[in-house]
């Protein structure tokens, strides 16, 4: 955001004025209108936007002798604007894209959920037996690798090892995994 890509050109010197400004104080007042708009980024630049157009078109307010900086005066306004902006948003009524049932997103994790546990069953039944209890002990029935040789009756090793190999193949035939080890 430059300031003569959002506001008429009126001088080279109101330009650099206001460049300067958003270098000096931008940070802060999008820091602010960021957690003003409960961490809407698009609403947060929209704001502080606005606020140096106010700046603009107010230059006497920027230039006032009992000012030490002009910081407290950007960051009012940019509280002021972020506040009339949430009571206009909580005045009028709910526009249809704005109102998501709040099951929806639980219904969607559900069934996401319920595929992924599909395709993994799917891919376990691909291995070989031996890979497939090691897996099963290990991940599945949360046994350390010197449980799992002991239920198994193998050394230790054997049981990282069929677990690497184990979760390499997984990885081959899940979608979206590791496309690196294919």
């Amino acid at each position: 955001m430059t300031a003569g890509s959002t506001t008429p050109t009126t001088g080279t010197t109101a330009e650099h004025e206001l460049a300067e400004l958003q270098r000096e104080h931008g940070r802060p007042l999008f820091a602010l209108l960021l957690r003003l708009s409960d961490g809407d980024r698009q609403r947060a630049e929209d704001l502080l936007q606005e606020t140096f157009v106010r700046a603009w078109q107010h230059p006497e307010a920027l230039r006032a002798p009992d000012f030490d900086s002009v910081r407290p005066w950007l960051l009012t306004v940019g509280r002021r604007l972020a506040i009339d902006a949430k009571r206009a948003r909580q005045a009028r009524p709910a526009e249809v894209g704005d109102a998501v049932p709040e099951n929806a997103r639980v219904i969607a994790d559900h069934a996401e959920r319920a595929a992924a546990t599909l395709d993994v069953r799917r891919a376990v039944k691909t291995l070989t037996p031996e890979h497939r209890e090691v897996l099963v002990q290990v991940y599945f029935h949360g046994a350390s690798v010197a449980e799992a040789a002991r239920t198994l009756g193998i050394p230790p090793g054997t049981v990282k090892s069929r677990a690497y190999y184990a979760l390499r193949a997984l990885r081959r035939v899940l979608p979206g995994y590791a496309a690196d080890l294919r």
